[in-house]
C-alpha cells in the first residue's frame, strides 16, 4: 500500500480564499481602524479571507461594502533571516506601478506590528485569473501561444528598465548578484535543514568559483513563472504581477533562466511545488519550446544567445532547493501560509539532485 500523499489539483487547490488558518487570525477590528485613518476613501465593516495559494507571504482578500482590496503580511513567528520583507515589496511596486508596469497599486505601508501582530501592506485587488497549471488548460492553442508571449515580453520588459531613472538604484547591489544569492540561500538551507542531501553539499561547494558574473544592474522578480500571473479573464493580457517578496537589483539573466525551469522541472507526484511541462506535448498545446521561448528573450533583451545556461540552471534549481527547504521548515516551526506547504518538503531532493545534473552537465565532477 503506498504511503504516497494523494494528488491534488493544483487549480484547486491554490485558487480562491479560505477561512483565515488560526494561526494567521488578524485583530480585524484594530485592522479596520488603521485603514480608516491611513487609507484614503477606506470604509468598513471588513470581511477578511485567506488566499489559498502562495508559500511565502500570508495574503489576504479585504472585503468592505465599497471596495476590496488585498492584504500581504510577514508571517508571525520564527522568521529566516532577510526573508519576507514586505517594505521591499511594497517600495518596488510603487516604483513599478508609476512606470505602467503590470503590478497591483501599492495603497498604505504599515510597520507598526502592533497593529496585526507584524508589519503589512495594502494594494488594490486586480480581477483577473491566475494560472496553476503552466500547460493552461482550457484554452484555444492561439490563446495558450499568446500567454506565453505576453509572459515572454513581461519578464523582458522588466529587465528593461534602468533602476536609477524609476528610483531604485539602491535597491540592491547587482555586481556579484549570483554569487551573494548562492552565499544567501547555502546559509537559509543550513539553518533550515534537518536532513543530509549529498547534491546540496556539492553544489555548494562548486557553485561559489563558477557563477557567472552579473552582465548589469536590472531590477529582478527573483520567482517570475505563470502563477504569479494575474492574467485579464477574457484575453491574454498580462494584468499583474505579484509576489515580490525576493525582488531587487540582479543579473537579469539568472532572473529569466529561473523562469525556464518549468520546462525541465522534476514533476511532483503531489501536484504541489513548482508546475512542470515535463512529459507534455508542445507542439500539440502551441506552447514554445524552452530554446524557441529563450531565444525570443534573448532577442528582446538585445542578445544573441542566453549564456552559460547549465550554470545558471543548476544555480536556479539549487536555489529553488532551498526555498522549498525553508518552506518546509516553516511547517515543522508552524508559521506555514499553504495547506500543501508540506508536500513542498517532497521536492527538496528531486530539485538537489536535477541541479546537480546541469552543474556536472557545465564540468562540476
Amino acid at each position: 500500500m503506498s504511503s504516497e500523499p494523494p494528488a491534488i489539483d493544483r487549480q484547486a487547490a491554490f485558487s480562491g480564499t479560505r477561512e483565515v488558518a488560526p494561526a494567521l487570525a488578524v485583530d480585524v477590528g484594530r485592522l479596520q481602524t488603521y485603514l480608516a485613518a491611513h487609507l484614503p476613501g477606506f470604509a468598513g465593516p471588513v470581511t477578511l479571507r485567506q488566499f489559498k495559494g502562495g508559500q511565502s507571504n500570508p495574503t489576504y482578500l479585504v472585503e468592505t461594502p465599497q471596495r476590496v482590496y488585498v492584504l500581504r503580511r510577514k508571517p508571525p513567528g520564527r522568521l529566516l533571516a532577510s526573508a519576507h520583507a514586505v517594505d521591499r515589496e511594497f517600495r518596488v511596486m510603487r516604483a513599478l506601478f508609476a512606470q505602467g508596469f503590470p503590478v497591483a497599486e501599492p495603497l498604505v505601508y504599515c510597520g507598526d506590528e502592533a497593529i496585526i501582530g507584524t508589519a503589512f501592506y495594502v494594494m488594490a485587488h486586480v480581477d483577473g485569473r491566475v494560472i496553476w497549471e503552466p500547460a493552461v488548460p482550457g484554452v484555444s492553442i492561439a490563446e495558450r501561444g499568446a500567454v506565453f508571449d505576453a509572459m515572454n515580453a513581461t519578464i523582458a520588459r522588466l529587465h528593461a528598465f534602468d533602476p536609477a531613472v524609476i528610483g531604485l538604484a539602491d535597491f540592491g547591489r547587482a555586481q556579484g548578484y549570483v554569487a551573494r544569492q548562492v552565499r544567501r540561500w547555502s546559509e537559509q538551507y543550513r539553518a533550515s535543514s534537518d536532513e543530509a542531501i549529498a547534491e546540496m553539499d556539492r553544489l555548494m561547494a562548486w557553485l561559489p568559483d563558477h557563477v557567472p558574473d552579473s552582465p548589469r544592474a536590472a531590477v529582478v522578480h527573483g520567482d517570475f513563472r505563470l502563477d504569479n500571473l494575474i492574467l485579464a479573464k477574457d484575453r491574454p493580457q498580462v494584468l499583474a504581477v505579484i509576489d515580490w517578496e525576493l525582488a531587487t537589483l540582479g543579473d537579469p539573466i539568472a532572473d529569466f533562466v529561473y523562469h525556464l525551469m518549468t520546462w525541465v522541472m522534476p514533476p511532483a507526484p503531489t501536484g504541489a511545488g513548482v508546475g512542470s511541462l515535463v512529459g507534455v506535448d508542445l507542439a500539440a498545446l502551441g506552447i514554445p519550446t524552452l530554446e524557441d521561448y529563450a531565444a525570443t528573450y534573448a532577442r528582446r533583451a538585445g542578445l544573441t544567445e542566453i549564456p552559460h545556461l547549465d550554470t545558471y540552471l543548476a544555480y536556479n534549481f539549487f536555489r529553488l532547493a532551498a526555498i522549498c527547504r525553508g518552506i518546509a521548515g516553516r511547517v515543522r516551526d508552524g508559521t506555514a501560509t499553504s495547506d500543501s506547504a508540506a508536500l513542498m518538503a517532497t521536492q527538496v531532493r528531486p530539485l538537489a539532485a536535477t541541479a546537480w545534473r546541469y552543474a556536472q552537465k557545465a564540468g562540476a565532477r
